[in-house]
């Protein structure tokens, strides 16, 4: 199984989860490696590709770091490595989204997605891969995409940027009220406030959907962990994120439906060791090459 990652994922000066992760977790995968897992380099993407779904005058100054206030949007301080470090990391999403489409299964080591807005970044997401790769098959030929959102975070930004289009549709199963919307045009968004109706609300979820999808593209979110400073739930364990994990693969191989992963939330801290967020993450690409 293909997972995207390259150096230039971790190339921005802010020092952060969402901005050094992929890094973690690239060393844990070259020191303990995954059998079948073969980490490759994504093609960046370019103003233009990413301003296919984003606003050219907020990806140029992402890209040029002016408006300092636009290009800063998201929350971190510009610096030049912020550029190649989102082209990259978005890249890998729509390289895992076009992989999977031929491979069944592929990942990115990316996170960071899916707050951002068309016109601007948000809490900390600059660019929105996950719209963006959705929007690249589609325009290569798939016929719909779903997005299954597990962030311990609603994205909001995703739903603001498909609300108008039912060829991409957004399961949104949430534990924090952070960036909650209204649903519409088949959406759904579950807010989840106790931990033993997390995986039920998962499965019930999953299995209302009737409609076949060319793909899906997995926001695997592991800051719904109840030691997760940043959004967890108490009593949501490492074992309930496996058995989620474990419950969402086997639910797109049993409706035979290609599935590329991204990494999304889960942030280290007093409770939570960067060590332990790394074998968190390492779960959903072992469940997914599974």
């Amino acid at each position: 199984m293909k997972v995207f990652y390259s150096p230039d994922y971790v190339a921005s000066g802010t020092s952060f989860d969402t901005t050094r992760k992929a890094g973690w977790i690239a060393e844990s995968l070259a020191k303990k490696p995954i059998a079948g897992v073969e980490l490759v380099p994504p093609e960046p993407l370019t103003v233009d590709q990413i301003a296919a779904v984003h606003d050219r005058h907020y990806v140029e100054a992402v890209h040029s770091g002016k408006p300092k206030d636009l290009a800063q949007s998201q929350g971190f301080d510009w610096d030049p490595g912020m550029w190649r470090a989102v082209a990259a990391s978005n890249g890998g999403v729509v390289a895992a989204a076009r992989t999977a489409l031929k491979d069944g299964a592929s990942g990115s080591l990316s996170s960071g997605l899916h707050h951002a807005r068309r016109e601007c970044g948000a809490a900390y997401c600059t660019f929105n891969g996950l719209v963006l790769a959705a929007a690249t098959v589609i325009a290569e030929g798939a016929e719909s995409v779903l997005i299954v959102d597990l962030d311990a975070h609603c994205g909001g930004g995703t739903h603001s940027m498909i609300e108008e289009t039912d060829r991409i549709q957004q399961v949104d199963i949430s534990v924090n009220a952070v960036d909650a919307y209204w649903m519409n045009h088949g959406n759904s968004l579950d807010l989840v406030r106790d931990a033993e109706k997390y995986l039920p609300t998962i499965r019930e979820r999953l299995d209302g959907i009737t409609r076949p999808f060319d793909l899906i593209l997995y926001n695997a979110g592991m800051d719904p962990d109840e030691r997760c400073q940043v959004g967890g739930l108490s009593g949501i364990t490492a074992g309930i994120l496996r058995r989620r994990e474990q419950i969402v693969f086997e639910w797109a191989k049993s409706r035979k439906m290609p599935i590329a992963f991204v990494l999304a939330g889960g942030y280290s801290g007093s409770d939570l060791s960067q060590d332990e967020l790394v074998r968190l993450h390492r779960m959903t690409i072992e469940m997914a090459l599974k």
